[in-house]
């Protein structure tokens, strides 16, 4: 995706540093979140909540007839309805990596060399 753009730019006489300050620009830009979307998005997760409310409200209300040809799918519309709840929240509050509890560390690291202790000998050298 990149080297098209800088083809294009390239083409058109647009400057480097100009094309490579919009795309950065435009990339933090997306990864910004601010408090005016993140609000949009609870209140889309209330919206969620009503809307389930009401899919399962008329899912209990219009049972499937035997002998119809066609009815409405509820059971998928709430599987989609979960997905799309789960894809906010999920934007919302990211996984964050969960703090361990690592073993304690000895902190002695020094030993001592045993010795193994030596056969007696006679004072000559021989049994």
């Amino acid at each position: 995706m990149l080297a098209p753009i800088w083809l294009r730019a390239a083409h058109r006489g647009v400057p480097t540093f100009l094309v490579t300050v919009l795309v950065l620009g435009q990339s933090s830009m997306a990864l910004a979140e601010s408090p005016a979307q993140r609000q949009e998005l609870v209140a889309a997760l209330r919206q969620l909540d009503a809307l389930e409310r009401t899919v399962a409200d008329s899912a209990a209300h219009a049972p499937i007839q035997p002998g119809e040809r066609y009815h409405f799918d509820y059971p998928r519309l709430l599987a989609d309805l979960a997905r799309v709840r789960a894809g906010i929240q999920a934007h919302l509050t990211p996984s964050r990596a969960q703090p361990r509890y690592p073993s304690e560390l000895t902190g002695d690291y020094r030993t001592e060399r045993v010795v193994p202790p030596s056969p007696p000998t006679t004072a000559e050298g021989k049994p």
